[in-house]
């Protein structure tokens, strides 16, 4: 198991914080408000970061008939490649809270004809599924939640056994001059994605998952990749 060292000039945990009902409720409203906001304008996702999002799917070595949990799936940017890996015979489970991130999703789908690939409006945090996945991924997605511990059990609790969990994701500096200038980048993530600052998604994958690994980083240690494996 290898992992870096996060930020901790916020001290962000997942292990003390208890968020009460009417933060969740703010936290998760703006993020629906946030959202429907870039529905629309999701190109740097899609394009620039393109790249370390294929690099993610490949390391989740996905088989023909592999059933595929999303978490966070936007405008749906990763249903192609996932679909081209799973085939017909598999199944692409994307959920989003933002309903116009939704409709986009949904009407990539519908361009495509793609009837194994199905969006859920659905809050991961609390999100059910009636049949395990083999696999799941977020892009861009856990750092924005309300309760990042609690969405990463979902996702545990929702694979199957000798499965694989693949987080790209976005944090401060870690580490070097560039900290200085985390102040801000907090503010800017704060106004562009309604990010989450007082959970961490690595501490979150580390504590729920039997094995992490962060395997690739970029933008001075921004942008990482971490693959997660339930073992049991």
């Amino acid at each position: 198991m290898a992992t870096e060292t996060p930020d901790r000039e916020h001290t962000p945990t997942n292990e003390t914080r208890d968020i009460d009902d009417s933060q969740y409720a703010a936290h998760l409203e703006r993020s629906r408000t946030v959202w429907d906001r870039w529905s629309d304008y999701y190109t740097m996702s899609e394009t620039d970061l393109e790249p370390m999002r294929e690099a993610a799917i490949d390391r989740l070595e996905l088989q023909p008939g592999d059933r595929v949990l999303e978490i966070g799936c936007g405008p749906g940017v990763n249903f192609e490649r996932v679909r081209s890996e799973i085939g017909e015979q598999g199944e692409l489970v994307a959920v989003d809270y933002s309903p116009e991130m939704i409709a986009t999703a949904r009407a990539r789908i519908d361009h495509h004809g793609w009837e194994n690939v199905e969006v859920r409006r659905a809050d991961a945090t609390t999100a059910e599924f009636d049949e395990p996945f083999d696999a799941a991924i977020a892009t861009l997605s856990l750092s924005v939640m309300p309760d990042i511990r609690r969405a990463v059990e979902t996702v545990s609790q929702s694979l199957v056994p000798d499965a694989t969990f693949v987080v790209v994701d976005i944090r401060p500096v870690p580490d070097g001059p560039a900290r200085l200038l985390n102040p801000l980048l907090w503010r800017f993530l704060r106004w562009y994605a309604n990010w989450n600052p007082d959970d961490d998604v690595v501490d979150a994958l580390a504590t729920v998952f039997d094995t992490h690994e962060l395997v690739d980083t970029s933008l001075a240690g921004t942008l990482y990749t971490v693959v997660c494996e339930k073992e049991k």
